[in-house]
């Protein structure tokens, strides 16, 4: 019953607005064998898995991250290297990505110089140049074995307008750092649709 000059509440007044939580769709790319799986693992779950097999198709994992006060779904595809496993699937992942993880192995040149063909694939399934991209040089935890020089890999990271990280999946220091890399995203891809949405509203659209 409502106070005097007061009026009752309405039957969903105590209850908090619904806020559809985003989703901001990630795939990751590269060569079979460069830890495309075990860096998915590292930021989804926060470990490293005791034993992978090849990823056959598509496989996909989620994380609820908190950026600027909204919650939003970073959901990581974690896609096959061989061209066996791909074929059948190549379609499906390509559509409606947000953001892109390029990797490869820094102990295998040929991952490195593989890079073309995977920025080669992006561009014939029509992945837009607006749609943000990172470079991703995986187990630098094996340092006597290193074939790609860092120096190497900014150049080509510059040259495509991409930023560089370079970590280790398998090392629980690098932890961080593999996060750094999707969270990287995570937060241009909010400035990027906020901004669009607010262009929208001024232009009318």
């Amino acid at each position: 019953f409502a106070g005097r000059g007061g009026r009752p509440p309405g039957p969903d007044s105590s209850l908090e607005p619904y806020v559809q939580t985003r989703i901001f769709k990630i795939i990751v790319i590269g060569d079979s064998n460069v830890g495309k799986t075990c860096l998915t693992f590292r930021f989804c779950g926060g470990t490293f898995p005791d034993k992978t097999e090849a990823t056959i198709g598509v496989d996909f994992r989620e994380k609820t991250v908190e950026i600027e006060g909204e919650r939003i779904k970073v959901q990581v595809w974690d896609t096959a290297g061989q061209e066996r496993f791909r074929k059948s699937m190549v379609e499906h992942y390509y559509r409606n990505v947000h953001a892109v993880v390029f990797v490869y192995d820094v102990t295998k040149m040929a991952s490195f110089t593989n890079l073309k063909m995977w920025i080669e694939e992006c561009n014939v399934h029509a992945v837009s140049p607006l749609v943000p991209k990172v470079l991703v040089g995986n187990k630098c935890d094996l340092k006597d074995l290193i074939q790609v020089p860092s120096g190497m890999a900014l150049k080509f990271a510059d040259a495509h307008n991409m930023l560089l990280f370079e970590t280790s999946a398998k090392d629980p220091k690098e932890s961080q750092n593999v996060e750094s890399i999707f969270m990287c995203l995570a937060c241009r891809l909010k400035a990027q649709k906020s901004l669009l949405y607010r262009c929208s509203q001024c232009c009318g659209l």
